[in-house]
């Protein structure tokens, strides 16, 4: 999956490593199967306006953002087996639980990429000619 970093608009960087979910098996995937989420780290899902945590392992604060990627609602510490939703969000940045508010995340607040990598092809093994 793509990286991007995402800063607020006073310039804070809010997520350092952030992997970014655009395709529908990325978003279905989303964190299933991790064990935590380490500060600095996040998933952004695009689109989605809603999310649930169902056969997840940690809670997580899920960071709603409207098409221009400003804030419109932050559920904080979201548990496994819940759901949110937020009407008008075009995408919703998962973040560890506690993260939004170290960050100052609040409705209003606009997030702005930083910067974006694509991910590696993946590379074939080639057959390299035996010595003589």
């Amino acid at each position: 999956m793509p990286q991007i970093a995402l800063a607020s608009d006073d310039g804070n960087v809010v997520c350092e490593r952030c992997l970014l979910a655009e395709t529908p098996l990325a978003r279905l995937r989303g964190l299933l199967g991790r064990s935590d989420l380490p500060a600095g780290e996040g998933l952004l899902l695009r689109p989605a306006g809603s999310i649930h945590t169902a056969f997840m392992r940690f809670p997580i604060d899920a960071v709603f953002l409207d098409r221009a990627d400003r804030v419109l609602k932050v559920a904080h510490d979201l548990a496994p087996w819940r759901m949110a939703g937020c009407r008008g969000a075009r995408a919703v940045l998962e973040l560890p639980a506690g993260e939004a508010s170290r960050r100052g995340l609040q409705p209003g607040v606009s997030l702005t990429q930083v910067w974006h990598t694509t991910p590696r092809a993946k590379r074939t093994r080639r057959s390299v000619p035996e010595p003589s």
